[in-house]
């Protein structure tokens, strides 16, 4: 049987705490493979290494407030690759943001809370539940 490749998750969060948090937690699943990044600007410059998945920051700019934030963060992640699915986390706890996510094609919002981690492993899970299926139906219509 073929031996799955892991999948790369980039995580960007200008909160180095929160970012290394993440990591610890994300990395407890051996079939991650986990690169992180404090700024908007780092993970577009590393989108060459194909990642399955990006947990992104909302704001990304309370340390260097020159900085890209999450939502231009985003649409560069979707100019760039249409099908890279990004997860946005955000302190903020307001419908309207997690609305204007959604309407920049961001797969999920969460809430940073205590139960941010477990829904975000959750979220991840389903990513990668629907990309299977998509690369099997993908297969299924090849052969046709």
């Amino acid at each position: 049987m073929k031996k799955e490749k892991k999948k790369l998750i980039f995580l960007v969060d200008d909160d180095a705490l929160y970012l290394k948090l993440l990591e610890i937690e994300l990395l407890q699943c051996p079939e991650y493979k986990i690169k992180t990044f404090a700024t908007g600007e780092l993970c577009i410059e590393n989108l060459s290494l194909k990642p399955d998945i990006i947990v992104l920051d909302y704001y990304l700019n309370d340390v260097d407030k020159n900085a890209m934030n999450g939502l231009k963060t985003l649409d560069k992640i979707k100019n760039e690759n249409q099908n890279i699915q990004v997860i946005i986390l955000s302190a903020q706890d307001k419908i309207e943001v997690a609305v204007n996510c959604m309407k920049h094609n961001a797969f999920d919002y969460i809430v940073k809370s205590e139960t941010a981690t477990i829904r975000l492993k959750k979220a991840i899970a389903t990513i990668i539940k629907n990309q299977k299926l998509e690369y099997t139906l993908n297969w299924y219509m090849e052969k046709m």
